[in-house]
């Protein structure tokens, strides 16, 4: 493409995502994201063939979103007497990343779709937050292996650090609509989950 035809793909994506997320997929059309895109309704058929590769785009190109969290996750220092410090600092920067408005909005977009496009929601899944749990998995295994931790099962206990973290404030989120944490919410979670896994792995 051009640039001129990647400003307008750009352009396209940019509003699909936005009405997307605004009107769920049913309630949206090509005509809305034309609209929002400033561009002709053929512009965006020249760009996508229907509404159902647009949203699959929107929802894949997400993915690369993961990509800091895998490093940072990778990254975690492996300093016996800073570990708790290291592993809520890493908390902190989780929560953060997946309780983002935009993050909660195409969680709820993609869940409420599963059952029309099965295969997309395990696409995102398995490139996205199955990725962040596998490079977790692999530094709790490194933990383990120096002393650090006492993970038998490393996978499961990355779901158990995801899931003391992630519980309170997703499900919030998936049922009022919104996020309804504050930043003082981010840090008692981060360090009171932490505490938890610490427990149970140390």
């Amino acid at each position: 493409m051009d640039s001129r035809s990647e400003r307008k793909h750009r352009a396209i994506l940019d509003a699909a995502t936005t009405v997307f997320l605004d009107k769920g997929y049913s309630g949206t059309s090509m005509d809305d994201i034309a609209k929002r895109a400033a561009v002709s309704k053929q512009t965006v058929y020249k760009h996508f063939a229907d509404k159902e590769k647009l949203f699959a785009e929107i929802v894949l190109a997400t993915t690369h979103r993961v990509d800091a969290m895998v490093d940072l996750v990778a990254d975690i220092p492996t300093e016996a007497d800073a570990l708790d410090e290291n592993l809520t600092r890493l908390a902190r920067q989780f929560l953060t990343t997946l309780t983002q408005p935009q993050v909660i909005q195409l969680r709820r977009l993609i869940i409420a779709n599963a059952d029309t496009f099965p295969e997309l929601g395990a696409a995102w899944y398995e490139q996205g937050f199955e990725q962040v749990l596998a490079t977790l998995a692999d530094t709790f295994r490194h933990l383990t292996e120096q002393g650090l931790l006492k993970a038998d099962d490393p996978a499961l206990a990355a779901h158990h650090f995801a899931g003391l973290l992630l519980w309170i404030p997703v499900n919030q989120a998936m049922f009022h609509g919104a996020a309804r944490h504050s930043e003082a919410d981010l840090d008692r979670w981060a360090v009171g989950g932490v505490r938890a896994f610490l427990a149970a792995y140390a």
